[in-house]
C-alpha cells in the first residue's frame, strides 16, 4: 500500500473533523479539543477560512441534511471539565458564522442523527452525568434522544426537547451512524456496559438493544468479510489498546480476530472503499501513536499509514478517483491529509 502524506495545517490539540459543503463546495472542517479555532480547507488541503475561534471544546462535527447548518459540540474540554457542555449549531450569514444553541446537554460528547422516511431523531451520548472530583466516573451517563423538526428553529431560549433512552451508561464515548439497505440509517454506541444500536422502530419510535456486553470505547458496524452479514470492529476498553473484530453467531457474538499489537489510548476511527472493499481506519494516542487501516482478505490485516502523530479523529473521502485520509493529529497539533493507494 502507497500513502502520501501532506500536512496541511497546526491547529492545538486538533481534535473533530468533518467533511462540510458551504458557498457550493465540500470543505475539510477540523475543530480543537480546548479554547482554539476551528478551520475550513477545500478537499485539496488548501487553508479556506476559520469559523470560528472558540469557545471550543469540539467532540462531534455534523451537517444537517436538512438545513445545512453545522452542528458541534462546545463546551467539552475533557471528561473533567465538561459539565457546560452543549450541542451548537452554526449558520453562514454575510458577515460570518452565527452560532445558536441547539441544546445544553452536560458531558454531551457524540451525537448523530438517524431517520427513517418519516422521522429524525438526535442521538445524543453523556459520557458522565456528574462529578465531584477528577476522573471520579460513579454518575453514569445516558443516550438521549430528541425528535427533529427545522434545527434552525431552535436556539438558547427554545432549545430542543431531550429524553432518556438508556441509563446507566458508564464512560459512554463510542458513536457511529450506519445506513441500512432501504436508506433508514441506525446509531452504534460504545460504553463500558457495552454496546447498543439505536434505531427507529416500525412505529416510528426510537428503541434501543444491547448487541454485546464487551466493554467498548468506540465501534462500527459494517460488512467488513464481504459475507453479507455486519461485524462489529470494537476498540476497548476505554481509550484503551485492543482492535477486535466480532462476527455475528446464533447466540449474539463471537470474537473472530484481535490484533496483537496492542494500540495504547486507542481512539481514531472511521470506515471506507478502498479497493471495493470495507476497510476501517484505527489511530492511537500513546506509544508509537500508530494510524492503520484494517482490512480483510483470507483473514484480517493491518497495514501502516502513519506513526508519532497521535490521531484524535479522521475521516475517509473520494475525491478524483483518489483515496485520501483526513486525520486530526491532537498529539503533535497537525492536520494531516494522506493518499492511499488502492
Amino acid at each position: 500500500m502507497k500513502v502520501t502524506k501532506k500536512a496541511i495545517g497546526t491547529l492545538n490539540k486538533c481534535y473533530a473533523c468533518r467533511i462540510y459543503e458551504y458557498d457550493g463546495a465540500g470543505h475539510l472542517i477540523v475543530a480543537a479539543e480546548k479554547q482554539d479555532p476551528c478551520y475550513a480547507y477545500d478537499l485539496d488541503g488548501n487553508f479556506c477560512d476559520t469559523l470560528w475561534t472558540g469557545p471550543g471544546g469540539v467532540m462531534t462535527l455534523l451537517q444537517d441534511p436538512v438545513s445545512g447548518a453545522l452542528l458541534a459540540t462546545q463546551k467539552f474540554y475533557s471528561p473533567n471539565d465538561s459539565a457546560s457542555a452543549k450541542i451548537v449549531y452554526y449558520t453562514r450569514e454575510k458577515d460570518g458564522w452565527d452560532c445558536h444553541v441547539l441544546c445544553d446537554l452536560p458531558f454531551v460528547h457524540r451525537f448523530g442523527i438517524i431517520q427513517n422516511s418519516e422521522k429524525r431523531y438526535l442521538v445524543a451520548c453523556t459520557l458522565k452525568s456528574a462529578h465531584a472530583f477528577k476522573n471520579d466516573w460513579t454518575c453514569p451517563g445516558r443516550i438521549w434522544i430528541g425528535e427533529l423538526d427545522d434545527v434552525t428553529t431552535y436556539s438558547q431560549e427554545h432549545q430542543l426537547p431531550m429524553t432518556a433512552l438508556e441509563s446507566g451508561l458508564y464512560k459512554n464515548h463510542g458513536f457511529a451512524v450506519h445506513e441500512k439497505a432501504d436508506g433508514s440509517t441506525f446509531a452504534v454506541v460504545g460504553t463500558e456496559n457495552g454496546v447498543y444500536q439505536v434505531e427507529i422502530s416500525a412505529e416510528n419510535r426510537p428503541v434501543s438493544t444491547k448487541l454485546l456486553d464487551t466493554p467498548a470505547s468506540d465501534v462500527l458496524y459494517l460488512d467488513f468479510d464481504g459475507d453479507g452479514e455486519r461485524e462489529l470492529l470494537v476498540l476497548s476498553p476505554f481509550h484503551g489498546d485492543t482492535v477486535s473484530i466480532y462476527h455475528k453467531a446464533a447466540d449474539g457474538f463471537e470474537k473472530v480476530w484481535e490484533r496483537e499489537e496492542k494500540m495504547p489510548f486507542i481512539h481514531a476511527i472511521y470506515a471506507g472503499e478502498v479497493g471495493g472493499k470495507t476497510v476501517a481506519f484505527v489511530g492511537n494516542r500513546e506509544g508509537k501513536k500508530e494510524l492503520v487501516m484494517i482490512s480483510f482478505a483470507d483473514g484480517y490485516r493491518t497495514e501502516l499509514i502513519d506513526q508519532g502523530a497521535g490521531a484524535a479523529n479522521c475521516l475517509f473521502l473520494r475525491k478524483d478517483g483518489k483515496n485520501l485520509l483526513l486525520a486530526a493529529n491532537r498529539e503533535s497539533n497537525e492536520i494531516a491529509l494522506y493518499e492511499i493507494g488502492d
